[in-house]
């Protein structure tokens, strides 16, 4: 199989292996990437005023982990 077949299934396989769909892996992925992205946010406030934002990002790792661990 060629690398571009192969890269091609992977449009597919990859997203089963966690019983979703392509748009629902898609939707998954894209909400994960956000919620990350607010952490980061919340995590570069606690840099430069370290009173605000002190639990936010790790809170938001924490449950991200635990929805992670919870699909497999």
């Amino acid at each position: 199989m060629t690398q571009i077949a192969l890269f091609i299934r992977g449009f597919q396989d990859h997203p089963a292996s966690v019983n979703e769909s392509y748009f629902g892996h898609m939707r998954f992925a894209l909400w994960f990437a956000g919620t990350l992205f607010l952490a980061g946010g919340a995590a570069l406030i606690h840099a430069f005023v370290p009173p605000l934002c002190e639990t936010t990002a790790s809170r938001k790792i924490k449950a991200l982990h635990a929805r992670i661990e919870a699909r497999h």
